[in-house]
């Protein structure tokens, strides 16, 4: 054989030895928050191998930007984990709303009452479960939608502000899977029951500043500084992940923007890596 095929049959076992390091596992490679464990190298050789699922509660508050759960941020969130291969399970509180919100004028409607647990029912196809039996041992992550129901029902934010109380449920939930250290992920308003709950956190809302109404709940950050959280300024496609307490937030509807915009911004924290 010449020794200019040997040196092309070299060249071809080095280049295919290349491309293999290159797709082989990386040392320290972590899992996604909401993905379970990172495959050894030996499943990774065997796709017979069982996959560990990740199982995500996704807690709602209601059934409507103005007085429960965001539905299109609930249902992004639903697809992103989906997609992931996740087993979610959906959780509400058995609560009265603080009010009925009329969607067609953005009014109060008088004399009307609905009940969280069973407006979240709508978003969960009838697949609900009370919050009061949500336990950090039996999920590996938690995830809260915004809308203002995070802030009327899972709290009393939006009449309060910084001197808010928590539903007790979320705040024992919330309590549970940081101290288990377990990830959890917040969008929206969402992300002040994280900074009036666990204290020093890192989270965002997106922007400081209203930008001529772009940002509209831009003064929200303040609130989040005062109650002793960090606020981190994101654009809304991307998301801040907190690295020493797991916790990963997103602007979504914070800003006044488009639907696919808000999408991929819950896309980018639902699938974060942690280093």
């Amino acid at each position: 054989m010449s020794s200019r095929r040997m040196a092309a049959i070299r060249a071809l076992v080095a280049s295919r030895l290349a491309v293999t390091a290159a797709f082989a596992p990386r040392p320290g490679l972590r899992a996604l928050p909401f993905g379970g464990p990172a495959p050894s190298p030996r499943a990774a050789l065997h796709a017979s191998a069982p996959r560990p699922v990740a199982r995500v509660a996704v807690v709602l508050s209601g059934c409507g930007v103005y007085d429960g759960t965001e539905l299109h941020e609930a249902s992004s969130i639903l697809v992103h984990l989906s997609r992931a291969g996740a087993e979610v399970q959906i959780f509400a509180p058995d609560i009265p709303q603080m009010h009925v919100i009329d969607h067609t004028k953005g009014q109060p409607s008088e004399g009307e009452t609905r009940n969280v647990l069973t407006e979240s029912a709508r978003i969960a196809r009838g697949k609900i479960t009370d919050l009061a039996k949500l336990s950090a041992a039996n999920h590996d992550a938690a995830v809260f939608p915004g809308g203002f129901g995070a802030a009327k029902n899972l709290s009393t934010f939006a009449v309060d502000g910084g001197d808010c109380k928590v539903n007790k449920d979320v705040e024992r939930v919330l309590k549970e899977f940081h101290q288990a250290g377990k990830p959890i992920g917040l969008c929206c308003i969402a992300p002040v029951l994280a900074a009036k709950v666990l204290g020093s956190v890192e989270v965002t809302v997106g922007h400081e500043q209203e930008e001529g109404g772009r940002w509209p709940h831009a003064g929200t950050a303040q609130v989040i500084k005062a109650l002793g959280a960090k606020h981190c300024v994101t654009g809304v496609t991307e998301a801040h992940v907190d690295q020493k307490n797991k916790v990963v937030t997103t602007a979504a509807f914070m800003c006044d923007t488009t639907f696919h915009h808000v999408h991929d911004g819950l896309g980018a924290m639902a699938p974060s890596t942690w280093d």
